[in-house]
């Protein structure tokens, strides 16, 4: 049997407070397998956003382990995290950070650019990203001249990219209206299908919830399973 794409083994998370440490959550078990959709719901400050930046190597744990492949991603130096990164891991968040004085396609891009690809090759792969998301006819413009819902498409063409093997989305459809975040969704979903890469969600948003695979709830520190049946 393959190993899961993570697994992570009574993870906990706390930071330091006055008077005492603030603890996000304890003794967390999860295993995630590759190929499914998740959403982790929960309330403002119940530890959602930190549980994924735990996933994505943008954070450690102060207890327990998380496991990539098998690999304890707190054995990594800060290289082969940023390496896991561009390579394996695919991220949205809520606000797109796109660069306002590039193109589209040079936003997309980066990531490879970054990578060490050539100029034309990185371009050649924001393009077919593009594509994907529906704003090839918009490779050339630059991104303060596109709506909300087209930045966002941007930013999830720039996290498939590089054909990664999850995508890690912290509300990507909390800054949109209710139909285009509804879009969002449905062009995630395809995604998924589509490239065959793991999707995690995290949203506060229970109708793109419920049309995941699993729905986690995080609450009082402990993370429940179907949340949202």
């Amino acid at each position: 049997m393959n190993a899961p794409l993570y697994a992570l083994h009574d993870v906990g998370k706390e930071f330091a407070a006055p008077g005492e440490n603030l603890v996000i959550f304890n003794k967390i078990c999860l295993t995630i397998a590759a190929g499914e959709a998740i959403a982790i719901v929960g309330a403002s400050g119940s530890g959602k956003s930190t549980l994924l930046h735990l996933l994505g190597a943008l954070d450690m744990p102060t207890q327990g382990r998380v496991l990539f492949e098998g690999q304890d991603m707190a054995g990594m130096t800060p290289e082969e995290k940023a390496a896991l990164r561009n390579r394996s891991l695919g991220f949205v968040f809520q606000f797109h950070h796109l660069l306002p004085e590039f193109s589209a396609l040079e936003n997309v891009g980066m990531q490879a650019m970054i990578r060490g690809m050539p100029r034309a090759e990185a371009a050649r792969l924001a393009g077919r990203a593009l594509e994907n998301v529906g704003l090839a006819d918009k490779a050339g413009q630059q991104v303060t001249t596109l709506s909300g819902g087209e930045r966002q498409r941007i930013a999830i063409a720039r996290a498939i990219l590089l054909e990664p093997k999850i995508i890690l989305a912290d509300e990507p459809t909390g800054n949109l209206d209710e139909r285009t975040g509804y879009m969002i969704g449905d062009l995630l979903l395809r995604l998924r299908q589509e490239l065959m890469i793991t999707l995690v969600v995290v949203t506060h948003n229970r109708d793109l919830a419920a049309r995941m695979d699993r729905c986690l709830e995080l609450r009082s520190g402990v993370l429940y399973e179907n949340a949202c049946a």
